[in-house]
């Protein structure tokens, strides 16, 4: 499909929404673009220049890449053993939020009021768990985390173009769902290699990674009905 198959409109609409996705990669990486090489830097400016200049299918394909090429910036640097187990748990707690946005835009777009309903247990479950991860969090001496991944906000933006772009059925939802859980059985998985996360807290982590399993195996299955 090229961009001389979407209605004028819908293009316009769908431009202008992968165009804000390569401002907000411009906003969030301006702090960060200080700590790399000039060469990085005229990288990434060319990249988003260029990045406005291509069709609206091009903008939905490569737009994934951007998001994937610019989320090595925002990776956590190496801290003193004392803030380790802090900032283990705010890494966690990141994807954990992107957790809850996936979710609540699940119940926003559904059609079908059996799916709405797994997904606002979903929305509950995930505040659950960053309720349970940020008490640990604030008792390791940390302050709360309410954020998401940089990584998360791009993929949220480019899901509401192409949503512009082709229809979001049930099939497509769960699709975003299923990629979405993906990430957080990744973070939970990375976040259970850290030494530094023991007793009640390595536990913790333990069983609301056992659950994100869970939810991906029911995803799978719901998905495979479609």
């Amino acid at each position: 499909m090229n961009s001389s198959n979407i209605t004028s409109p819908v293009a316009d609409e769908a431009n202008a929404l992968l165009d804000q996705t390569a401002a907000t990669a411009t906003e969030e990486t301006n702090g960060l673009l200080a700590q790399v090489p000039d060469s990085v830097k005229e990288a990434s400016d060319k990249a988003l220049g260029a990045f406005k200049n291509l069709t609206t299918t091009q903008k939905v394909v490569g737009g994934a890449l951007l998001a994937a090429g610019l989320a090595y910036l925002v990776a956590p640097k190496k801290k003193g053993k004392a803030k380790r187990k802090a900032a283990a748990l705010d890494e966690l707690l990141l994807f954990v939020n992107d957790r809850i946005e996936g979710y609540k835009r699940a119940v926003d777009e559904t059609k079908d009021g059996d799916l709405r309903a797994y997904y606002q247990q979903l929305v509950s479950q995930s505040r659950q768990f960053a309720d349970e991860l940020n008490r640990y969090l604030t008792r390791e001496g940390g302050e709360r985390e309410t954020g998401t991944t940089f990584k998360g906000k791009l993929y949220r933006k480019l899901m509401d173009a192409q949503a512009v772009v082709t229809a979001r059925d049930e099939k497509a939802i769960l699709a975003a769902n299923l990629y979405g859980e993906k990430w957080a059985i990744k973070a939970y998985k990375k976040t259970l290699r850290r030494k530094a996360l023991k007793g009640d807290i390595r536990e913790a982590v333990r069983k609301q990674f056992a659950q994100s399993k869970k939810t991906y195996k029911k995803l799978k299955q719901l998905a495979a009905q479609q």
